[in-house]
């Protein structure tokens, strides 16, 4: 029987702490070195970031001093400073070494960056935890078979709300449950036309960048967070954008249940967003069996015929050590797309598109996130989302329109792209 705890402690006492690379180190990053130094057994070992200092910062916010911090031009000094006992920091994740790393985990949510640590880390014989989602629902799957031929694990982080919601839906399941519907309660307002102009003073005050945090507003964070939801599931978007209704957590299993109990869905097992239920995540459950029925009623529960099962809270950086300990100590896995795609974050346009423009970053100022069918995403060639970046746009695109493949050229020297061509091609 495994004891989390435990075994880190063991790890401590026996002087070998899993030792952990941190990519980005902004503010999911920084959080994440500061439980991984404060945590038998763990050890954030290298940070790297694009801005040096920003490495440098989240070490020393953490605790560690000055005296034990140095920097790293390439992968052999990094391993040599690893064996000196020296925590690492770098501008280049080529500097990640081959040896002395047990897990890294993907923190910048910039699809590119992403699929270029997860392929170098998979390729090391390293485990890759991703709290870069972005990553995920483009080229997840493809990633997933890469890890699993190199005997190590992909896996999506806990704590970040797509990890919890997927924790949630498997523990209805292994109870016996049908789930209904889940998803996450939205934390900010939505603005589909936010863009890191209109947000800066908002994000500052929150110590996020405009660009991660225009994300969240034009909604665009909750679209792809529910497409690895719904690809890990099987759960499916019940129509495009979801509903998003606005809700409390005692309206979940009167509203988001089928029209014959009173509700709005026209199908069982959906993913689903909610403003008013933030921070949380939810499941809408169910069961035909009478006596379980009655024993959620005695235990207060709720009524049925439909029940929610409510998480009201996630830690996000602040689980991710739990999916590192339990990817290297066991090879658990939290969270990881299934072999058949069930939904799509495509690109739509933020603002009128003519040819010879660009698409910008996401979280930018010329397109957004939006949720659909798999099966629709093909049928309409629609451009996934995490291959917007420095597309050149060959067609004119409506404002609110969804961006198709045939209306840009793509970026060739971006490996995101050439790893979802790849993904295609092979696993279909």
């Amino acid at each position: 029987m495994s004891n989390l705890a435990r075994d880190l402690e063991q790890r401590e006492q026996l002087g070998n702490p899993i030792s952990v690379g941190v990519i980005g180190a902004g503010q999911m990053g920084s959080g994440l070195v500061a439980s991984l130094e404060i945590i038998a057994g763990m050890k954030p070992s290298i940070v790297v970031d694009a801005k040096l200092e920003n490495a440098e910062r989240a070490l020393r916010n953490a605790g560690v001093s000055g005296d034990s911090i140095a920097s790293a031009k390439n992968s052999a000094a990094a391993e040599d400073l690893l064996a000196q006992g020296f925590h690492v920091i770098g501008d280049n994740i080529d500097i990640l070494p081959n040896t002395g790393i047990d897990a890294v985990v993907e923190a910048t949510g910039v699809p590119d960056v992403g699929a270029r640590a997860a392929l170098q880390t998979i390729g090391r014989g390293q485990h890759i935890i991703m709290l870069n989602v972005e990553t995920d629902v483009t080229i997840g799957r493809i990633l997933k078979q890469l890890a699993r031929q190199a005997g190590v694990v992909y896996s999506v982080s806990a704590g970040d709300e797509p990890g919890a919601t997927v924790e949630l839906v498997e523990f209805a399941r292994t109870l016996g449950f049908s789930v209904i519907a889940a998803g996450k309660g939205k934390n900010n307002s939505l603005d589909f036309n936010a863009t890191p102009d209109t947000v800066r003073e908002e994000a500052a005050l929150k110590g996020a960048s405009p660009h991660m945090f225009c994300s969240f507003v034009d909604g665009t964070k909750t679209m792809v967070e529910m497409t690895a939801v719904a690809n890990a599931t099987g759960l499916v978007p019940e129509q495009p954008g979801m509903r998003g209704m606005h809700l409390t957590v005692a309206d979940l299993a009167k509203t988001l249940v089928p029209t014959e109990w009173g509700g709005v869905l026209t199908r069982r097992g959906v993913v689903d967003y909610v403003h008013g239920v933030a921070p949380g995540v939810f499941a809408i459950v169910t069961s035909d069996n009478e006596v379980v029925r009655d024993d959620l009623k005695y235990l207060k529960v709720g009524d049925g015929p439909a029940w929610t099962l409510f998480r009201p809270y996630h830690l996000a950086n602040l689980e991710t050590p739990h999916t590192i300990a339990k990817a290297v100590l066991y090879g658990d896995v939290c969270l990881a797309p299934g072999d058949t795609p069930v939904a799509e974050t495509v690109a739509v346009a933020k603002t009128d598109l003519h040819p010879g423009d660009r698409l910008d970053e996401i979280g930018g100022y010329t397109a957004r996130g939006y949720i659909v069918g798999a099966a629709q995403a093909r049928a309409q060639r629609a451009l996934p989302l995490g291959l917007v970046q420095n597309a050149l746009v060959k067609g004119s695109v409506a404002k609110g329109e969804i961006i198709k493949y045939d209306d840009v050229e793509l970026w060739d020297d971006s490996l995101v792209v050439t790893l979802r061509r790849l993904q295609d091609q092979w696993l279909g």
